[in-house]
């Protein structure tokens, strides 16, 4: 038994006190838990008032339409607003030829029953590209958890395999690093559904689209330092 005074081993261990590191790892897929769609709504026209009056009334639209979903709905969120003024060359000078003006609206689903009938009844609407869905798990999640938990038991076994080839043992845990794997990556882009009716009379409403959730991965590493009683070589 180590005296309560000893010096701790080195990051290299001792004949006395071997060290063993290695790498713990999970990965395993799980059903995601949010879908996310982004809604932008477009307004093209020559006068800069008219333009942006269309736009706001599309965008209004847009959100009560979201919102009439209700708790199915988690989170609205607007992005980027933009007003651009389109130049046109006639003679000698430039001027103003029209005006184009977007709203990006991102809503985020947890109930997947509503979400295929929400994003066809947007994509339906003028002048409206809808892309998604991007389907993700929470950060709190307790998948990322129950990788993390796979993964220091993996490292563990792996530890005692390796002490059990010496004819050891673990005695002691040094260090545990986290890796942080488990972290949600960049949304992939996906497909866009472009609406662009200009007048034309008002169609029977399309069927909801049926959307098939993805499977989400999840990974988890550490890396995990243990000493050993002395191998038997």
């Amino acid at each position: 038994m180590e005296h309560p005074g000893a010096t701790p081993p080195g990051p290299y261990g001792t004949p006395a006190t071997p060290l063993v590191t290695v790498r713990g790892e999970a990965h395993h897929e799980v059903d995601p838990e949010t879908a996310a769609i982004e809604i932008t709504v477009t307004a093209r026209g020559t006068d800069r008032r008219a333009t942006l009056a269309d736009l706001t009334t599309r965008n209004q639209r847009v959100l009560d339409l979201v919102r009439g979903y209700g708790e199915a709905v988690e989170k609205t969120e607007t992005g980027a607003l933009a007003i651009t003024p389109r130049l046109t060359a006639k003679g000698r000078h430039e001027r103003v030829g029209s005006y184009h003006g977007t709203v990006r609206t991102t809503a985020t689903l947890a109930d997947f029953t509503a979400l295929g009938e929400l994003t066809t009844r947007l994509a339906d609407l003028d002048l409206t590209t809808v892309a998604g869905p991007w389907w993700a798990l929470r950060p709190d999640s307790p998948a990322h958890r129950d990788a993390r938990r796979r993964a220091v038991h993996d490292a563990v076994r792996r530890a005692r395999e390796y002490a059990e080839a010496l004819g050891a043992r673990l005695v002691a845990l040094l260090e545990l690093a986290d890796h942080d794997t488990d972290l949600p990556g960049p949304f992939p882009r996906a497909g866009t559904m472009r609406a662009a009716r200009f007048g034309a009379p008002e169609p029977e409403a399309p069927a909801a689209l049926d959307l098939e959730p993805q499977r989400q991965t999840v990974h988890a590493q550490v890396t995990a330092r243990f000493t050993l009683t002395p191998p038997t070589l």
